[in-house]
């Protein structure tokens, strides 16, 4: 009960911070938030100091006088706050489904450790149908649509993995245990046993949505699909990749072509050259572009490389390595990734027996773990200078928060997912820019936005 009313209090206060957050946004005195939705005063700052909660009627009046959506109100529940939140095999099994295709059960889902703070959607699927060859128009096949979500997949046991290519042509992959895969969103594709098998092939099937999820999905569908289709830009090839970006830039800046000519010094044919992807700019020429239209090279740059949407890694051809160097406590096995999200990283990794209690392991990244082995992994982590140990048991799987200290310690092997969520990337260069110094008020409001009694 004690936990409950300290989880809720906590709650509170953050829904509190969030509250001044939006009303510093939008310029508004906690007088005046309280005139406009024509509550007392007293209510406005109890809110606000996170000693009452929150109302849904508070929020539809906001919503309705104010430019602001519902949603910004609301704040994530954290349902980890030691920092690390496990799922026992035993949970994991009493959430077995059986999901049936044209008839027949097809797969048998099974959920594995989520947390609402993290960017994981991840299943482990039982493959129930067998197929006796490696057509990938094999009759009992039966494949999905895809769907709007990143996919890392580990495999175990004999299972055939089926997929539609850039082309819309049927391919399949002859999968054993270790191999891995990576598909983009909305890949149509399905996964069956082969004939022959032991045991039923499993899957560990790690969804994630990326960037596009959540805030920016809503507000590319309050643009209308229409208006928000227009974002995709064309990136076939680099050199197509590059034109588009440097025509979106000059377009959004409204620089004619000429302009940039006269501000680059470089030839109006050697712009078109650029624009119609003929020709990828030196980096020189990068440098004057990027300054004529203000902004950093990098926001000229195309991927280094124009990938597959289908990644296909085969475990023994992986590169491997120990870790820590000096004392080479664990094994680490790369696996399945894109360098078009280069703050995904998947590892199998093996755990070496090891009397050394240092926190050896720190990841910037939000982190899901399953144990593949046979016999039970110590994870120890520090949390608020608090230390904490746990045994991760065989088919045991968890999340971690980003940047807590931990070790595994034991012997055995474990499948890593590391995941960057939101933060990775541009938002994480904003809030650079923004600095340490005021990143916890980026993070949590904590003062108005100026004091009434002035400040010199």
């Amino acid at each position: 009960m004690q936990v409950e009313e300290t989880t809720l209090n906590s709650q509170m206060i953050k829904s509190g911070k969030n509250f001044l957050g939006i009303l510093n946004d939008i310029k508004r005195r906690p007088e005046d938030a309280a005139k406009e939705l024509h509550v007392p005063l007293e209510e406005i700052n109890e809110i606000i100091e996170g000693k009452r909660v929150l109302s849904s009627e508070l929020v539809n009046k906001a919503t309705q006088i104010w430019p602001v959506n519902a949603r910004d109100f609301y704040i994530i529940q954290d349902d980890c706050p030691s920092g690390v939140k496990i799922m026992k095999f035993e949970e994991s099994k009493k959430s077995s489904r059986i999901m049936d295709r044209a008839g027949k059960p097809y797969y048998e889902y099974r959920d594995t450790a989520m947390s609402a703070v993290a960017p994981f959607r991840p299943e482990w699927i039982l493959e129930l149908c067998y197929v006796d060859d490696n057509d990938p128009s094999n009759s009992n096949v039966q494949w999905n649509n895809g769907h709007f979500m990143h996919q890392f997949t580990y495999f175990i046991g004999e299972v055939n993995f089926y997929y539609k290519d850039s082309h819309g042509d049927k391919k399949v992959a002859v999968m054993n245990t270790g191999d891995s895969m990576y598909i983009t969103p909305f890949t149509p594709h399905t996964f069956t046993t082969r004939k022959g098998a032991k045991n039923n092939g499993l899957i560990l099937a790690l969804t994630y949505g990326g960037k596009l999820t959540g805030d920016i999905q809503q507000e590319l569908s309050g643009l209308s699909v229409e208006l928000g289709s227009n974002f995709a830009l064309d990136f076939s090839s680099k050199e197509v990749a590059s034109a588009s970006l440097i025509k979106y830039h000059r377009d959004i800046a409204n620089l004619s072509i000429e302009e940039l000519s006269r501000r680059t010094y470089i030839k109006i044919d050697e712009l078109y050259s650029f624009e119609n992807g003929s020709k990828i700019p030196s980096f020189i020429q990068l440098e004057k572009l990027a300054q004529a239209l203000t902004i950093n090279i990098r926001d000229l740059l195309s991927n280094d490389k124009i990938e597959d949407k289908v990644i296909l890694s085969y475990h023994d051809d992986n590169q491997k390595w120990f870790y820590p160097e000096n004392t080479k406590t664990y094994e680490f096995c790369e696996l399945a990734s894109t360098t078009a999200l280069p703050f995904s990283k998947a590892f199998e990794v093996h755990v070496l027996n090891s009397e050394n209690a240092k926190l050896d392991l720190e990841s910037g990244l939000h982190q899901y773990v399953y144990n593949l082995g046979n016999t039970p992994i110590s994870l120890n982590w520090n949390f608020d200078n608090i230390e904490y140990s746990e045994i991760i048991n065989p088919n045991d799987s968890l999340y971690l928060k980003p940047f807590i200290k931990h070790n595994f310690r034991g012997n055995g092997k474990l499948l890593i997912l590391r995941i960057g969520g939101k933060i990775a990337g541009d938002s994480q260069r904003e809030l650079s820019i923004v600095g340490k110094k005021n990143a916890q008020r980026a993070i949590s409001e904590t003062i108005q936005w100026f004091d009434p009694k002035g400040k010199n």
